[in-house]
């Protein structure tokens, strides 16, 4: 009995001090939850937040984005521009290595950099040529239709030609998709690099257990410091789990068993936040919160290819856009977060936004151009139907409220999102909810949906919208390099949406985070990438 009680003492202060041992490390682990799947964890197909967000702790590029959208070096320490051949000429830096990985086992290397090597320009001639390799399928490949050929001058000097002036460039390379990755580990791997990445970033693959937890470690290699000279990471790992239901997650924010949640979901928006749009007291000493403009516009369509007289009829176009109030809609159906899009379609946040006269709650001038509809068409009982999923019902019946108090009427006519997404791309909705999410960091992303030649299927033109004027600026704003004089164009561009009405915008969206107050430099961008590199835990 002795020696029983003597194992199973020694059983618990083994356990003791394991708990103990986590505890004290706690600090140094960043955790967070991801609810949807991570599908894979190859760059080459980081076309979704979901894969992105841990792209950014395993891989690098030429370029990236700080928190305000300009283009910093990344991999690429400096970059030349030829405007007269279109021609960008990037100097890489010296001291930037692969991951740690078997792959390299059959190098030559030793000491600290044993199995892996540096990175030199033909990594980027091979990762460019995977992007547009029809057996590897990218989604990416999109990114090279404006690339005339590409190659290495030498080990430190990579070279782009553009087949034609497109000033938004830098901004795609920022793209997951132009991360560099070493040939012997994607040759290594085969199809299960997904599962077994190997790149340059702050931290390096661990563990993935499909759906239930991935672990990022610190890399010791890395290559960034911050300004006192201290290399980064701060963190020594980086634990992901996958829960599926977003109030589970909130739980687990609430018993900090998670770091940060982002976004704000209808299960917990009332319980975290005010009516107002600020943190529920009682989590105080909890959290705080970050927000900031995200660069995603809400908006309903319209399909101008239909013979639906209300969806052809500008005046009623314009009515529409006047008969609803996009500030009390944000404050009580979003809580605040949100900003009313009564400035056009560009979204507050990005390089192209101005404050132009869009449109503003106006009962009496949408009654007004409701009457000229009917004198016009001799329709004594304009009818509309709006397509939208059930994510963004309230939305949507907010506005059937307040349009069928001016003697509209609207018809709502809910469906799965996969159905919603098939019949605005074919034309067969005359009105749809919709979003869009920069791709990348130029208002060009925003006012390319408006340009003609990009009709669907060519591309994201779900209206079908048309104007020789709008087209003909489109063109020559992407013949300047300089930003500012972009912006006067874009501002042009963005003013004839208005005046056109072809979309009803409803509003810019917020990026919002709560996080931890244990967790220190986690910034928010506009573009809500998760980027943990700068992220420091007290204990």
């Amino acid at each position: 009995m002795i020696k029983i009680l003597s194992i199973f003492t020694v059983f618990l202060t083994l356990l003791s001090c394991t708990k103990k041992a986590e505890s004290d490390r706690d600090h140094l682990v960043f955790r967070y939850n991801e609810h949807g799947n991570i599908p894979t964890l190859d760059p080459a197909f980081a076309r979704n937040p979901q894969a992105i967000w841990p792209d950014n702790q395993l891989y690098n590029g030429l370029v990236q984005l700080d928190d305000s959208l300009n283009i910093k070096p990344d991999i690429a320490k400096s970059w030349v521009i030829n405007d007269s051949s279109f021609t960008y000429t990037f100097t890489l830096r010296n001291d930037v290595y692969f991951h740690q990985n078997i792959a390299f086992a059959k190098m030559d290397s030793a000491g600290p950099n044993r199995y892996t090597r540096k990175v030199v320009a033909q990594d980027f001639v091979y990762s460019f040529d995977r992007l547009t390799d029809e057996k590897v399928a990218s989604p990416g490949s999109w990114v090279m239709n404006y690339v005339e050929k590409y190659w290495a001058e030498n080990d430190h000097t990579f070279v782009i030609r553009l087949k034609q002036p497109f000033p938004a460039f830098l901004g795609l390379l920022s793209m997951r998709y132009c991360s560099v990755v070493p040939r012997e580990a994607v040759e290594y791997y085969g199809n299960e690099f997904r599962s077994n990445p190997v790149g340059t970033g702050p931290f390096q693959f661990k563990m993935w257990e499909e759906n239930v937890k991935l672990v990022f470690r610190k890399n010791p290699l890395y290559f960034e410091r911050d300004e006192n000279g201290e290399r980064l990471p701060y963190l020594e790992a980086v634990a992901i789990t996958f829960l599926p239901d977003k109030q589970s997650e909130f739980l687990q924010f609430a018993q900090g068993k998670l770091d940060f949640i982002s976004g704000l979901d209808g299960s917990y928006k009332d319980e975290l936040l005010t009516t107002r749009g600020k943190l529920q007291p009682k989590y105080d000493d909890l959290a705080y919160m970050i927000t900031g403009p995200y660069l995603n516009t809400e908006y309903l369509g319209f399909f101008l290819g239909t013979d639906t007289p209300e969806i052809k009829s500008k005046t009623l176009r314009q009515a529409i856009n006047y008969g609803f109030d996009r500030q009390k809609m944000v404050t009580y159906l979003r809580n605040g977060m949100g900003i009313p899009a009564i400035h056009g379609f560009i979204p507050k946040g990005l390089p192209g936004y101005a404050e132009i006269d869009g449109y503003t709650y106006q009962p009496e001038k949408a009654k007004e151009l409701i009457a000229q509809y009917k004198t016009e068409t001799g329709d004594t009982k304009p009818e509309i139907t709006i397509g939208t999923n059930s994510q963004y019902l309230d939305l949507c019946e907010y506005v059937q409220r307040e349009l069928e108090k001016l003697g509209i009427a609207v018809t709502i006519d809910v469906m799965p999102p996969s159905t919603l997404r098939q019949m605005k791309s074919s034309g067969e909705l005359d009105i749809f909810r919709a979003s869009w999410i920069a791709d990348y960091p130029d208002a060009e992303n925003y006012l390319s949906l408006f340009y003609s030649p990009n009709f669907t299927p060519n591309g994201p033109n779900y209206m079908h919208f048309h104007n020789a004027t709008f087209d003909s600026i489109y063109e020559k704003a992407l013949t300047i390099s300089e930003i500012e004089e972009r912006k006067l164009l874009y501002t042009k561009m963005d003013s004839i949406i208005v005046e056109e009405a072809p979309v009803v915008p409803l509003f810019y969206d917020m990026a919002v985070r709560f996080v931890n107050k244990k967790v220190s430099g986690l910034g928010i961008n506009p573009q809500n990438f998760l980027v943990l590199k700068h992220v420091k835990k007290s204990k």
